[in-house]
């Protein structure tokens, strides 16, 4: 038994020894250094943090300001490409978006048209709206043939026209891209026309105008229940064909008139300003020269002298309201121009298609 326990006893101390030799070496030993952490990059050259990245958005004219649909544009940087190559849209637009910042190279070709690039410098979290880029006809290109009639690019124009929306909902069917766009014929005037009447948004925001009038009892002689909002709803989808039919079909055919904003986009902002309000006043002839907005005034005038025949007769117009109300349709236009001019080519591709669609 003494000498069981003896052993033991020096068992325990070899270990004890061995134990504190580790530990003492592992104190003395240089300690390893965590090396910094370094940002991470997706594969895709976009960051990991999606906040960081920016968004590069333009547009191409030929040199008479027209513009080009189904341009090639290449995005590099340093000669590396940072993703697939895109077309323009109908309009001549694109739009690049979860770009990682810094300097980048736009490279745009089209058949019939020489190269051009773009070079510029994309920031953090900015929306980088580059100058619109004006092709050169290709020196070697020696015959262009042209198989389209007039006629038959109008009716393209008002196909696309008829496709334009803001936000994926609201009509934008009278509003022109192409500053040299055919002028309207008188069936394309009434297309227009009855293409914003039958649309369903026209019906829902007839529907809920309706409804916020008979909630606020406004037009008391029409009554309340479903047979007072029927005649509200009849009143206001009235006063919408009124007047898209009198001041965007019927007077703009008599007077020859093109009742579409032609979009500007180019120029100082003062200047760009300035051409928005003086559409709400003036328009486009058939003829291509500016005049006059007698089809836009005038119909306002005869719209709201029509809606007498059906509203209460205590909430007829007077003349002094008609004119009043007239003033104020002039301003919305002028507003809503400037809505078109600025507002709308910023929000996420509304007024026209994006890469393809």
């Amino acid at each position: 038994m003494v000498q069981v326990a003896l052993g033991l006893k020096i068992g325990i101390t070899i270990v004890s020894v061995a134990m504190f030799g580790h530990i003492w070496a592992f104190a003395q030993a240089p300690q390893l250094q965590t090396p910094p952490a370094t940002p991470v990059v997706l594969d895709d050259n976009r960051p990991a943090d999606p906040s960081l990245s920016g968004c590069i958005s333009g547009q191409v004219l030929d040199g008479s300001g027209a513009v080009l649909a189904g341009v090639t544009i290449k995005l590099t940087r340093k000669g590396q490409p940072l993703m697939p190559a895109i077309q323009t849209d109908t309009n001549g637009r694109f739009f690049l978006a979860d770009i990682v910042p810094g300097a980048f190279d736009l490279t745009v070709t089209v058949s019939g048209f020489a190269p051009k690039t773009y070079s510029g410098i994309l920031k953090v979290n900015e929306i980088n709206a580059v100058p619109p880029i004006i092709m050169d006809v290709d020196g070697s290109v020696t015959e262009v043939s042209v198989a389209l009639t007039r006629q038959q690019i109008g009716e393209e124009e008002v196909e696309q026209e008829e496709h334009q929306r803001i936000l994926g909902l609201v009509p934008n069917f009278y509003v022109s891209y192409d500053p040299h766009a055919v002028p309207l014929t008188t069936k394309q005037k009434f297309r227009l026309a009855a293409r914003t009447v039958i649309d369903p948004f026209t019906v829902v925001a007839v529907a809920g105008t309706a409804g916020i009038e008979q909630w606020q009892g406004h037009f008391i002689g029409y009554g309340q229940g479903f047979d007072g909002y029927a005649k509200r709803f009849a009143a206001n989808y009235a006063d919408t064909v009124n007047g898209a039919f009198i001041g965007g079909a019927i007077l703009p055919s008599i007077l020859k008139q093109d009742p579409r904003y032609f979009y500007k986009g180019a120029g100082t902002v003062r200047a760009r300003f300035g051409y928005a309000i003086v559409m709400a006043f003036v328009c486009k002839g058939d003829n291509g020269k500016w005049q006059p907005n007698y089809s836009g005034i005038l119909g306002s005038l005869t719209a709201g002298g029509v809606s007498n025949l059906y509203y209460p007769a205590a909430d007829r117009y007077s003349l002094s309201l008609t004119l009043d109300n007239t003033a104020i349709g002039i301003a919305s236009s002028a507003v809503t121009n400037l809505f078109e001019e600025f507002v709308v080519p910023k929000l996420p591709k509304a007024s026209h298609r994006v890469q393809g669609q």
